[in-house]
């Protein structure tokens, strides 16, 4: 049996976590996000890829290459793209791997605008208001999701 790979996708803006707005966002900087999902996934066995972009066609042009590459689960942080890109949903509707969102902020306690997603209905769940907690309870789900999806 091949090793499960999982890729996680962190959308714009996620690159300034640890001083951008910490009373939404909280301290935690995303190399700090990275590296405990990196351990955790090597402790539950799985491989894991992690991709950042402020440029919604990067983060199309990655979802796209899993259609090339072996990729079993998406754990992906939208960010601001949540609300607008249907090229970034599209994408992961054509390549038909699981995904969970994920929020650090309760996006459904904020600005109306931002209760709307793109991605929710086609994801396997969401996560939203965990801060980078929400993180490592999406890598939990995902390990017992690709796990289970080859028995």
């Amino acid at each position: 049996m091949s090793a499960k790979s999982i890729l996680v996708l962190h959308g714009p803006n996620l690159n300034l976590l640890g001083m951008r707005e910490p009373e939404l966002y909280g301290n935690t900087t995303l190399t700090s996000i990275n590296q405990n999902l990196i351990e955790a996934a090597k402790q539950a066995d799985v491989t894991i890829e992690t991709f950042q972009s402020n440029s919604e066609a990067d983060l199309v042009s990655t979802i796209q290459s899993i259609a090339t590459k072996k990729v079993d689960f998406v754990i992906i942080n939208p960010a601001a793209f949540t609300h607008t890109s249907v090229a970034m949903r599209d994408a992961l509707s054509a390549v038909k791997v699981p995904f969970i969102e994920v929020h650090l902020s309760n996006v459904f306690a904020r600005e109306a605008f931002r209760h709307h997603s793109y991605f929710t209905d086609i994801a396997v769940g969401i996560i939203s208001g965990l801060g980078a907690q929400g993180y490592t309870l999406a890598l939990e789900f995902a390990v017992k999701y690709v796990k289970q999806s080859t028995k």
